[in-house]
């Protein structure tokens, strides 16, 4: 029986396989956890001051008592500095109204903004306030859209996808500014003590692009590939998050070598990978894997219904780890971030903890 551990002893023996006294978990709360704050705040208000943005984070772990947490705001942060409009919703996930990208013209046109100004600079200063605060309880990490997704919010994914085919060079040049984009943004969140940060590559998913497209539109040679060696490079922990139903889990966990791997389940999806498969073939074997509860049980589920579902996936893993030999990769989690919304059931996020706290043990015979 291993000893009582502190998350942070948790985390970097479950990142580097070693035995835990109980499995990591990570409801991935980040908007919903301005709920906590003592005064009422929207979610304009909490993703518009980065004061806010980080008390919810800080919040959202004292009262949740997770072991991770990353500092997404929403998908749309980039696009937006890039000059999309954004609907921001009082109390839910903001979303692009408006394209910047129309005409194929327009993919030549972009320009890089200040990553300092704008929900851009929100993010870095937000993002710097609440690792300052929790770096030494747990283990923070930065978010950021890649490229691809960030084109596809500035543009429409329907738009991309056809264009790709239709003006490749225009495709390809609005990739590369936005590469540099993310660079900056790379380097800014470099100074703000962030041990990780995830990436979202969500297109590297076999439902829209094969493995030849998402290659030469955003993979390990080309734009991902660069922003991932920077990411190492500039001293945090280079992470994923693909909720995507059919991932490229070659390309982006044996290929791209992530810390650590945030992905979802489609169980009514055929081929969408389950936990046991993903620890079964391997992709466990050198990368953290956290997943997968359905973040609609968060709203839908009862107490009682969610403590089932995370005790059912706590079998699953630990069994699966244990065929494999492996002690304690894979994070009790979301698939996907917990809605911002006012219907999400809080107790519901708090039990995915508690019920990993009671049941999470691991012992191999």
């Amino acid at each position: 029986m291993v000893k009582e551990m502190n998350h942070l002893e948790r985390c970097m023996a479950s990142i580097t396989n070693q035995p835990v006294d109980r499995l990591t978990a990570y409801p991935i709360a980040c908007g919903v956890n301005r709920r906590l704050l003592p005064t009422p705040t929207t979610y304009t208000e909490w993703a518009s001051d980065p004061k806010k943005f980080a008390a919810g984070f800080v919040a959202g772990q004292k009262y949740f008592d997770y072991d991770w947490t990353f500092g997404l705001m929403d998908l749309s942060v980039l696009a937006h500095d890039l000059g999309a409009k954004v609907r921001m919703d009082e109390q839910n996930t903001p979303f692009v109204t408006e394209p910047v990208i129309k005409k194929p013209e327009d993919y030549e046109k972009l320009v890089v903004p200040d990553v300092k100004k704008g929900r851009c600079g929100v993010i870095v200063e937000g993002t710097k306030l609440f690792c300052d605060q929790l770096k030494n309880t747990i283990v923070c990490a930065s978010f950021l859209e890649g490229p691809l997704l960030v084109l596809t919010q500035s543009a429409g994914a329907e738009k991309v996808f056809m264009d790709m085919y239709n003006h490749r060079s225009a495709v390809h040049k609005a990739l590369a500014t936005i590469t540099e984009l993310d660079k900056d943004m790379v380097k800014a969140f470099a100074t703000t003590g962030c041990a990780g940060l995830a990436w979202d590559y969500l297109w590297g998913s076999y439902s829209c692009l094969g493995d030849k497209e998402y290659d030469e539109f955003e993979g390990q040679k080309k734009y991902a590939g660069d922003l991932n060696a920077l990411t190492s490079a500039s001293g945090m922990a280079m992470c994923i998050h693909n909720c995507a139903d059919l991932p490229h889990l070659d390309t982006q966990i044996k290929g791209m070598k992530p810390v650590i791997y945030s992905m979802a389940y489609y169980p009514l999806i055929p081929g969408s990978p389950s936990p046991k498969e993903v620890i079964g073939k391997g992709y466990c074997d050198g990368t953290l894997v956290g997943g997968n509860i359905d973040p609609q049980q968060f709203v839908r589920a009862s107490t009682e219904k969610i403590q089932k579902t995370t005790m059912n996936l706590i079998q699953e893993v630990k069994t699966a780890l244990c065929a494999k030999g492996l002690h304690s990769r894979y994070v009790i989690a979301s698939g996907c971030e917990v809605p911002p919304a006012l219907v999400t059931k809080l107790e519901n996020i708090k039990e995915v903890v508690d019920t990993t706290k009671k049941y999470g043990q691991i012992e191999c015979g």
